[in-house]
């Protein structure tokens, strides 16, 4: 089965044409450079993308496992942060401010002030089977898995801290409005992102219809219809400053299909 997707409507940064994905429906290995995507909150796509498939509502569930709650990979990261406050469960708080699929957060390692998925992670399921963490190198921002996610479990506290949940969600009030990726940075170690953008003179800059903020200088703002090259220009931009400044390879938290 297949499905029609247009970027531009699809992704958060609103960037990308209209291709043909497959849909899956049960736990398999991609086809070669076959790319599987989840929400789209941290794609940038090109004119000509490798094929895509994407998850099937059979992974959208969250139920008990044993002492673990295993979650589909295509459940939101929103009706996750319901479920465990709803049960009173902690140790993920910090997902109410990440949008995205938990295939994607799992993937990525996402995270905030400090805060990881793979803090209360156990078993990833890919298409060899039930994976324990340790198999993969978990870091900050990094996962090291290059397989498809289906499902994660997770060994969660018995209190939802709704002190951390707020603060969590207070410290993310002030962050640009408009189509972005969210950071598009990760932050190098010991610095921020944002701060060696804004020292390089980018904070605002624009290439085409795309631009950095000017409230947050590691956000890469869609304000005027901006293309793949736009996007990916600026990206450029920014890492070369950056490198000719301060020796630093940015690295991006964006996922970039080309």
């Amino acid at each position: 089965m297949t499905c029609r997707i247009d970027f531009a409507k699809y992704t958060s940064v609103r960037i990308g044409g209209v291709i043909e994905a497959r849909v899956l429906d049960e736990v398999c290995a991609l086809a070669e450079n076959e790319r599987i995507i989840g929400a789209g909150c941290n794609l940038l796509v090109s004119p000509n993308p490798p094929a895509v498939a994407v998850l099937s509502k059979k992974f959208d569930y969250i139920k008990k496992h044993e002492d673990m709650l295993e979650v589909g990979a295509a459940t939101s990261a929103a009706t996750l942060f319901s479920y465990l406050r709803s049960n009173d469960l902690g140790g993920l708080e910090f997902i109410r401010s990440i949008p995205g699929q938990i295939g994607g957060l799992v993937f990525m390692n996402a995270g905030l002030m400090g805060l990881s998925m793979s803090d209360t992670l156990v078993q990833v399921l890919t298409p060899r089977g039930w994976m324990d963490k340790g198999e993969f190198s978990f870091s900050y921002r990094h996962s090291g898995i290059t397989e498809p996610v289906f499902a994660a479990r997770f060994l969660l506290q018995d209190k939802f801290n709704q002190t951390l949940s707020t603060e969590l969600s207070n410290k993310r009030k002030n962050q640009p409005r408009g189509a972005s990726f969210g950071s598009c940075f990760k932050n190098p170690k010991g610095d921020f992102a944002g701060r060696l953008i804004e020292a390089v003179g980018l904070k605002g800059q624009t290439v085409g219809g795309a631009k950095f903020s000017e409230t947050h200088a590691n956000f890469l703002i869609n304000f005027n219809n901006a293309s793949f090259f736009d996007a990916i220009n600026l990206i450029s931009l920014a890492k070369k400053r950056v490198l000719e400044n301060f020796g630093i390879e940015l690295e991006t938290e964006v996922c970039v299909l080309q």
